[in-house]
């Protein structure tokens, strides 16, 4: 299958050419000729799969092809939850857009929102936004979206998660009732589904991957420790196996920080990224963890959304989530682009149902591994694993030679149950 085979233009083909793309992905053999025949899409596609060039190209497109109006009205929105993200999907429209005299613009918070404004009255024909930016230039008359003909909802399941829900309904009584909708979200929950079926209309099913599935060439890990050791691990394992990136995921914008400070004295560089840093703060860290100037990045899971990390090795979950969907969203970070990668979860007594949810949703077993010189106290190791594991097979192949630290001996352990699930949310 070739990008020409889809029925993309020659302008489209030079661009997809110049960024070194030789043959599509499966989100965009499936999506591009769905989204140029002019259906709503419902898009099950996790971050590093290729979604944006997937919903990308053929809006511009279908852009090209339509009536140019002088002033330029905003002609396609697309929703981004994070400013990470924001960023990273104008600027591959800019990339796709190249040959063409199409522009477009970014606009989100927590920045100035002059040169944004100024953007939007030279006039453009794709504007990518966060919720609450948006709503808050278009409360204050700055933009209109009366001419919206393309919407595109990106990573709707984490916009959800983030709140931003009442946001989107608000936005979608804003647009022009005849339009195209498309709507990607790595997971399909209930309050997704809900959602999808208030705005498409007759949408065209399409999924890069199983619902709420691993991705396969990712080599999951779990460890069992004691909290209080955590973070003397994940330095053991960063020095001994001499990882150059790392991305590590804490719960709290306060343990992030700890956790960088604690890395930084021991002598591995690292800068942790959360919704208290500033987005210039944000930007310097992770080109600095790009360029790799930076060892590890430690982040939350908002901060961490939509990040773009290409071949990044290792993701560590220095605490689980407590929404098993999220561990799907943090593992595939690494084992993109073909490349194979490992995340490691480390897990304490008070984290095993967390586990085990997670179990549940990805229908595998992760039978825990302790390394001897970090091996939990007698009060954290249970004599009896949970009836609901009884008899589940790990399915997950054996972890490829060189991946595990040197000098580290393991053996099973097992887990208990602890406390419930809530609301994520970043403290």
């Amino acid at each position: 299958m070739t990008f020409k085979s889809l029925g993309l233009t020659d302008n489209l083909l030079k661009s997809v050419s110049a960024m070194g793309y030789t043959e599509p992905s499966p989100i965009q053999i499936k999506a591009i000729p769905l989204v140029l025949e002019g259906r709503d899409i419902l898009a099950s596609a996790q971050t590093g799969t290729g979604k944006t060039a997937g919903f990308g190209l053929p809006i511009i497109q279908i852009l090209e092809r339509g009536n140019r109006m002088r002033n330029r009205p905003i002609r396609a929105l697309i929703l981004t939850p994070t400013r990470e993200l924001a960023a990273q999907v104008e600027a591959d429209m800019r990339k796709f857009s190249v040959n063409s005299d199409l522009r477009s613009a970014v606009i989100f918070g927590g920045v100035n929102q002059n040169p944004q404004v100024a953007k939007i009255r030279a006039g453009l024909d794709v504007l990518v936004a966060t919720p609450g930016r948006l709503l808050d230039l278009q409360n204050q008359g700055l933009l209109s979206l009366s001419s919206v003909e393309i919407l595109v909802l990106d990573e709707a399941d984490r916009m959800l998660d983030m709140g931003f829900l009442r946001d989107i309904q608000r936005i979608l009584k804003l647009l022009p009732s005849k339009r195209q909708n498309l709507l990607f979200s790595a997971t399909f929950s209930r309050d997704i589904k809900k959602l999808a079926g208030s705005f498409l209309h007759n949408p065209a099913s399409v999924e890069a991957t199983p619902e709420n599935t691993t991705v396969e060439i990712i080599n999951q890990r779990v460890y069992r420790i004691d909290k209080a050791r955590k973070t003397e691990f994940t330095i053991h394992l960063i020095k001994e196996g001499n990882w150059k990136q790392v991305l590590i995921f804490t719960r709290t914008k306060h343990g992030a920080n700890r956790l960088s400070d604690k890395l930084s004295k021991a002598n591995i560089s690292s800068a942790a990224i959360h919704g208290n840093k500033s987005q210039n703060a944000r930007t310097k860290a992770l080109a600095g963890f790009k360029a790799g100037e930076i060892r590890v990045l430690v982040a939350t899971d908002i901060a961490a959304r939509g990040l773009d990390i290409p071949l990044l090795p290792h993701v560590i979950n220095y605490e689980l989530p407590n929404v098993p969907e999220d561990y799907v969203h943090r593992i595939g970070r690494t084992g993109r682009a073909g490349a194979g990668g490992d995340a490691i979860s480390l897990v304490n007594f008070d984290e095993v149902q967390f586990l085990r949810d997670i179990e549940k949703l990805i229908g595998e077993r992760m039978p825990a591994e302790i390394v001897e010189g970090f091996e939990p106290g007698p009060d954290q190791i249970p004599t009896k694993m949970p009836s609901q594991n009884r008899g589940r097979r790990n399915t997950r192949p054996a972890a490829r030679s060189g991946s595990r630290s040197p000098n580290t001996k393991s053996r099973q352990g097992g887990g208990s149950r602890s406390g419930g699930r809530s609301k994520p949310r970043e403290n």
